[in-house]
């Protein structure tokens, strides 16, 4: 690698951290709500998808299977989240969310587009499609 380029991508891993730190306090100082985002992208996947058994969650959110359960016990307390088990198979739970996690999961949009629109709102749809397709890039999809 020549040396222009790494320093520019030297200079791109301190623009990426000082954005990730950026974001994590805007979303700490303006989540009224008290989830995390991936409570919320949890909530999300159930809305839209339906039960699903704890690894699968791991699987779709990229965490460990403790992940889940750390992400699981609060929304459980919180009566959003429900598990069950398999009556063929005691071992096999779902996780789906109940109406009170659907209502909260409403009222977290509402924030969530908030913080996206002060996050990328100046950006133009050509220029957040780029980012999209850079990501994946990196992310090793291949579109």
């Amino acid at each position: 690698m020549d040396n222009q380029k790494l320093e520019n991508l030297n200079s791109l891993f301190e623009v990426v951290a000082s954005l990730e730190r950026k974001w994590a306090n805007e979303w700490n100082q303006h989540n009224i709500l008290g989830f995390s985002k991936s409570h919320i992208l949890l909530l999300d996947l159930l809305a839209k998808e339906g039960p699903k058994r704890p690894s699968t969650i791991a699987e779709r959110l990229k965490v460990t299977t403790g992940g889940v359960t750390v992400l699981t016990t609060k929304l459980l307390k919180c009566g959003f989240i429900e598990k069950t088990q398999n009556n063929a198979d005691r071992r096999a739970s779902q996780i789906a969310i109940t109406t009170e996690g659907k209502k909260i999961l409403e009222e977290s949009r509402a924030q969530v587009t908030a913080m996206a629109q002060s996050m990328f709102g100046m950006l133009s749809n050509e220029e957040i499609q780029t980012l999209h397709n850079i990501f994946d890039k990196l992310n090793g999809s291949t579109k």
